[in-house]
This record gives C-alpha cells, structure tokens and sequence, in this order.
C-alpha cells in the first residue's frame, strides 16, 4: 500500500492499548501506535514532521516519539509542572506549553526557555499556532483569549473577554474574530455547551462540538445557508476535538463517548465511528509525514535537553539564556520581544509601568525585593478575585430558569 497523504492521529483517557495511534483517514486502518501513558486534552502534536509529543495526562512532562520507529520507547521532557495544552509551530522552531496560568515558550534547536508569559489569570486551556508559524493565540478558564506574535518586533494583539471552546456555556453568545484587527466578524448563539471549535480550509464553515454530542455547522459567508438542520448527530456525549480534512469533505470528531466518527460534510451522515477505550483526548487530520512510513529513517536533528528554568545556569542546566519571567498588567498594550536568546525582551504599556520580574530592570536592593513580593502577592489577590467573579457569573449563566 502507497503511504497515505493525510491522516488521523488520535489519543484517549485511558492508555490501555497505546498513548496515540496513527489511522489511515479512508479506511480507518490502525497503521503505527505509540506507547506509553496517555496523552491529556488539546495536548498531541507533530514537531518538525520527526517527532510525536503529547503532555502526560496529570503529570509534569511530555513524552516524545520519533516519528517512524514502531515499538519504542518515549523519551520524556520534564516541565515546571503539570501541562494542559501544548503546541509546536508548523515551522519546527518553538514549542509553546500552558503551565497552571503560564505560558512556556521554547526554542527547540537549542532547549533553552526563551519566555514565561503570565498574562492569564486562571489555568491555561488551549494553544494554537498561525499557519505561518508568525502568531500563537492561547486561551484560558479566564475567558481570555490572547493572540502573541513571534515575528521580529511585531505588535501582541489582544482584545476583552473571549470565551474559550472549554468555557463556552448555554445561551452565550461565541464569537469570532479577525486575527490581524481584533474586530469581531461573527456572532452565534447556542442552546448547549460547546466544547471544540475548528474551521475548514477554506474558511467557508465553522463547526462546533457540543456537550450534548452535537456538532453544529455555521456558514461564515451566507447567513441563508444557516437557516435549517447544520447538526451532525451520532455521538452520545460532549465532543472534543474536530478536525477538517484538507480538502473540506471530511469531517473528523472525537468525544467523551469513547469514540472518534468520521462525516461526510455535504451530507452529514457518519461514514466511520472506531471505537476508543476511553474517552477522546484528541483527534485531528494531519498531512502524513514524509518519514513517518520509512523505517530505516531517523529524526535530522536529535531533540535538545529542554530547560524548566529562565536562567539554566543558576540550576546546574548549562548555559544561560538571558530569558525574563513576565507577568502583563491588566492594561498592557503592547509587547515586543526578540526569540533569540541575544535579544532583550522589551514591554510597553500604555496606562502605566508593568509588573516584571527581571533583576535589569529592578536591580538587586532589598526594597526591590519587597516591592516584588507585594506585587506577587496583589497578583494572587487578583487572580482569586477573578475566579470568584467567574464562579459566580457562570452559576447565573446556567442556572435553570
């Protein structure tokens, strides 16, 4: 059989039989399994096309696989802490992780941790890369949605509250947004939870995964064409993950109900269920890489030892990296940061002076040190006032009229 072009990378709760499996998208034929543990929600990825990653579900590390080696065992990376989500860029160069309510962005050629961004005030839920590899948007339990740039000394857009796909709820309006302005483009109103979002190539559709089982398609473009039955019916619990194949026929989904089905777009009929043996942590359609089916391949360049820590050298790592611990106030505007580790990380605010970690700014006095803890602990205060707020907003919400 010839390699196929796309396929289907899919993990579960349980572990039982692999970590993650390869499928052919067609025909659902198992075609490589990785072993190992389990892979937690919005956390399987594919770096560089040589290498599989996906977070330990409730532990602090991330297993990795090279990419064509049956029967192997996973290497590990150790994190600072328990990882929610995880994304590498398309180009291969960063990997970005959602640690508690921070997030850790690396440099993979090197290991070395460029960045702690501390931007969300609740537990980190959802990472995503731009297609070009130049912006990542992360969401959180916050009900923020933050897009960063990695290009050189671009701008950080971000804008007010936006519900993430974890958080939406019954009757709240989801939106969707223009990623280069911030202006919203698209309102649409549920009647049930949504769970996963995803869109397909051409930008035509949006379609949503609810907690009820239900996968609703809007039209971005023709308001008549959402008039009617958009609903693919089939799963028999909330749904988690959705992915588009690359030609806009295909429909893939993954849910709690321990199985992933495979759609028909144009008709919405369910042409595949296989079945998990535990719930669906993640399910997506991905272009087959070139060495994934050639056995006698190995990864180009070997993964780095990747640091937990800014400045390496004060743990016993190796070499410092010249990274800063960042923590944007609620009226940060603007940042601006080189990926090199020769680079400063600059910040700008347009309502005042950021609070920043870093000894080049503050210097090394005792005063320094006081002023630090307070505001650390004024950021605690913050962080508890927030999750209050949100509690009891999210108790009104769905309260039962």
């Amino acid at each position: 059989m010839s390699a196929p072009v796309e396929i289907v990378l899919s993990a579960d709760s349980a572990g039982q039989l692999w970590n993650c499996a390869v499928l052919e998208l067609h025909s659902g034929t198992n075609l490589l399994a990785y072993r190992g543990g389990n892979t937690s929600s919005r956390s399987l990825t594919v770096l560089n096309g040589e290498y599989i990653l996906g977070a330990q579900l409730g532990k602090n590390f991330i297993n990795v696989w090279e990419i064509q080696r049956k029967d192997q065992l996973q290497q590990k990376i150790v994190c600072p802490g328990i990882v929610t989500c995880l994304t590498a860029s398309p180009n291969g160069l960063y990997l970005v992780a959602g640690i508690a309510e921070a997030i850790y962005l690396w440099e993979v050629s090197s290991g070395n941790l460029l960045a702690i961004l501390s931007r969300h005030y609740q537990d980190l839920t959802c990472l995503r890369f731009s297609d070009d590899s130049s912006h990542f948007i992360s969401g959180g339990k916050d009900n923020l949605a933050l897009v960063w740039s990695l290009a050189r000394y671009k701008q950080l857009l971000h804008w007010g509250v936006l519900i993430t796909p974890t958080l939406f709820k019954p009757f709240t309006p989801n939106a969707l947004w223009e990623l280069s302005s911030g202006e919203m483009l698209l309102s649409v109103l549920f009647d049930v939870g949504i769970m996963s979002v995803t869109l397909d190539p051409c930008e035509y559709y949006l379609f949503c995964g609810g907690s009820d089982g239900s996968i609703f398609q809007v039209s971005l473009c023709s308001q008549s064409d959402n008039e009617g039955n958009q609903v693919f019916k089939g799963h028999r619990n909330l749904v988690t993950c959705l992915s588009v194949s690359m030609d806009g026929t295909l429909l893939l989904s993954g849910s709690h109900d321990e199985t992933i089905r495979l759609w028909d777009i144009q008709s919405k009929q369910s042409i595949r269920s296989i079945n998990h043996k535990g719930p669906v942590t993640n399910a997506l359609i991905i272009p087959a890489p070139a060495n994934m089916f050639l056995p006698d391949s190995r990864p180009g360049i070997p993964l780095p030892r990747f640091s937990r820590h800014l400045n390496p050298s004060e743990q016993g790592e190796g070499v410092e990296t010249g990274g800063v611990c960042l923590r944007l106030a609620p009226h940060t505007q603007v940042i601006i940061f080189g990926l090199s580790s020769v680079f400063p990380l600059y910040l700008f605010s347009s309502g005042g002076p950021p609070a920043v970690t870093d000894k080049s700014v503050f210097g090394d006095g005792e005063n320094t040190k006081v002023r630090v803890s307070e505001l650390e602990e004024e950021v605690r205060t913050l962080k508890k006032v927030n999750k209050d707020l949100y509690d009891f907003s999210t108790q009104l919400l769905t309260k039962p009229s």
